[in-house]
């Protein structure tokens, strides 16, 4: 895949948010209408476009019955140890970077707290957390694989 396209409301707060998660910006252009820009981190490529006159987004996390792309999953098996403790930490620094700059950054939201999930023969530490316009965000950490 070559990225995932995220459209946004206000595209200077998206690209903070996901520059806490580890992101950076690689290229800004425009999409002819609005500014736009690839950023690249967490192993993989995501496109930010700002949407004037945004509508907000539908609940994908919370709403049941809804149909569509749910979430963006980041795997940081290979970057961390424990699910919670980031968490944690990632809840601090938005809390610091509110303080700090209160028009670009909004606290961290948790849609669900970490949990354990077999999925096959693995079992994974799973959490969601939304970004700038509350689009779920999937962060999974393999803890184990069963041997058959």
């Amino acid at each position: 895949m070559h990225h995932v396209s995220i459209r946004t409301a206000n595209i200077y707060r998206a690209i903070a948010f996901y520059e806490q998660l580890g992101f950076q910006v690689c290229e800004r252009f425009t999409t002819g209408y609005t500014l736009a820009c690839w950023m690249e981190g967490m192993g993989g490529r995501i496109e930010l476009i700002q949407i004037p006159e945004p509508k907000p987004a539908p609940d994908a996390f919370a709403d049941p019955h809804y149909v569509g792309y749910y979430h963006l999953s980041f795997d940081v098996t290979e970057q961390i140890s424990d699910l919670s403790s980031y968490l944690h930490h990632l809840k601090q620094l938005f809390s610091q970077k509110v303080r700090e700059n209160p028009e670009n950054f909004q606290p961290l939201v948790v849609l669900l707290e970490p949990n354990q999930q077999q999925i096959g023969n693995r079992i994974y530490e799973v959490a969601f957390i939304a970004d700038t316009d509350g689009l779920p965000i999937e962060i999974i950490r393999i803890l184990t694989t069963i041997n058959s």
